[in-house]
């Protein structure tokens, strides 16, 4: 197989398996994408846009429904009083932190087969490939 057929057919699994646990915590998979790079803090419209690679019109869409069913809350940025950072809310936060953790597991089962040391060796090669590539943090080891 090759690199680009292999890293491609690993994108449609992961996403998948994403997608799969995203409906089963009655989100899209954007929701859970926003809730995800929403865990450490709150982040600016600007910034949320680059990270989910969403235009502006998509962005504001995405966090009015997910605001409305009361997981994400706008809040005015403390360094520019002309922007607004999105946030989670306390259900946004423990629903965040539940799929979070499922999704993880999910994922981590689809090399279940590999020893410890391919495991360790696949992830140290994708990491070199998101690190060179600029990937931006949308899902993180330890939130």
């Amino acid at each position: 197989m090759a690199v680009a057929t292999a890293l491609v057919r690993s994108s449609f699994l992961v996403n998948a398996v994403y997608a799969g646990a995203a409906r089963e915590y009655g989100l899209t998979p954007q929701q859970g994408q926003l809730l995800c790079v929403l865990m450490l803090r709150p982040i600016g419209m600007g910034e949320l846009g680059s990270m989910l690679g969403l235009a502006k019109s998509s962005l504001t869409g995405l966090v009015d429904r997910t605001a409305r069913r009361g997981l994400v809350r706008r809040e005015p940025d403390p360094e520019d009083a002309r922007a607004v950072r999105v946030a989670l809310t306390e259900a946004g936060a423990a629903l965040a932190d539940d799929f979070y953790t499922e999704t993880c597991r999910r994922v981590e089962d689809l090399p279940s087969g590999f020893s410890a040391a391919d495991r360790d060796a696949l992830v140290e090669l994708l990491a070199r490939v998101v690190d060179e590539n600029h990937v931006p943090e949308v899902f993180m080891d330890e939130p």
